[in-house]
């Protein structure tokens, strides 16, 4: 249970206060207890949809092996779907600006509440006299750990993950994909056991050195993992698929951003961290690839902005919960 592995990677921190490569070993365990309850699967559907059976033909013989449409045309089976075929029909190619506020107050939202939460933590340190040095590594490790996996919990759009329970297509077997999609199983141990150690190690490195959670270098991480979400939103529920190439670039570029500030107090943690940005570039490649291989009915790409009538951005903080 998760109780267990909680207790279990505290007991770790707390035996080995002086080494800061215990945090990988403490994130492995969590990450193996949540990838054992489910939500490793819900990670390979966010980020490794499938064709639709509809997307496939066989070809009867030489074992009946199915193939890709020469010139595939997305089916259309959920709501933002739907929107987006009457909006393609409409010839609608009109900047949705709402949907673009919306973004730009999340994200202001996002950085505020992090930006309060760090300071607290400072403050609170200070108020106990602790001297941040003896802070052990692994427990801020732990805490960017956790900013890594949950940073959409500070967000208040609807960043939702696919549920395969729902009565709708799995993950988004709604598009068409790259013949070179990864296999399913290697998302879960990309997000959960290398991506997201490799933050909260290098995130404690720079504690290390500036003693503080509330810094420049930190923050540039939380901008990188708050245009991350709105990518979410724009990428997995809103399915635009246009903007979503926009938004993937703007993730790699944070992530840049961020490796270059953790280089500025701790060349190793920048250089570890930048390393990240080869597989943020492979999705950047996996979705500008989906976005081309997925044309509107009238045959054309969708424009690489939020166009209005293509989904419905909501806030969902202040959304009663629904069945979508």
């Amino acid at each position: 249970p998760e109780s267990a592995v909680t207790v279990g990677a505290i007991t770790l921190v707390m035996m080995r206060p002086n080494a800061p490569h215990a945090v990988i070993v403490a994130c492995a365990l969590i990450a193996v207890t949540l990838g054992s309850n489910g939500n490793s699967r819900c990670a390979v559907e966010a980020f490794q949809p499938r064709l639709s059976p509809a997307s496939t033909v066989s070809t009867g013989g030489a074992g009946g092996r199915s193939v890709r449409p020469a010139a595939p045309s997305r089916p259309t089976p959920s709501k933002s779907s739907s929107l987006r075929s009457a909006a393609s029909d409409g010839g609608s190619e009109d900047l949705d600006v709402g949907a673009l506020s919306k973004y730009a107050a999340a994200a202001a939202t996002q950085l505020a509440l992090f930006s309060g939460a760090f300071r607290a933590i400072d403050a609170g340190i200070a108020a106990a006299g602790i001297d941040p040095s003896s802070v052990p590594l692994p427990a801020v490790g732990l805490v960017f750990y956790a900013c890594a996996l949950k940073s959409r919990v500070f967000n208040p759009l609807n960043n939702q993950r696919p549920n395969i329970s729902e009565d709708r297509p799995a993950g988004f077997r709604d598009r068409v994909m790259p013949s070179w999609t990864p296999p399913g199983v290697f998302f879960p141990i990309m997000w959960l056991l290398i991506i997201g150690p490799i933050r909260a190690y290098t995130s404690a490195l720079v504690f290390a050195e500036t003693g503080t959670f509330f810094d420049v270098a930190h923050m540039s991480l939380i901008l990188h993992l708050t245009v991350g979400d709105i990518w979410n939103t724009i990428n997995n529920t809103e399915r635009r698929y246009g903007a979503s190439v926009v938004g993937v670039l703007g993730v790699v570029a944070s992530v840049a951003f961020a490796a270059y500030q953790y280089y500025q107090v701790d060349p190793f943690a920048g250089k570890l961290l930048g390393a990240t940005a080869l597989w943020l570039c492979t999705a950047s490649a996996l979705i500008i690839n989906t976005w081309i291989l997925n044309p509107r009915p009238d045959g054309t790409r969708d424009p690489l902005y939020p166009v209005v009538g293509e989904a419905t951005t909501d806030f969902a903080w202040f959304k009663p919960s629904s069945s979508e």
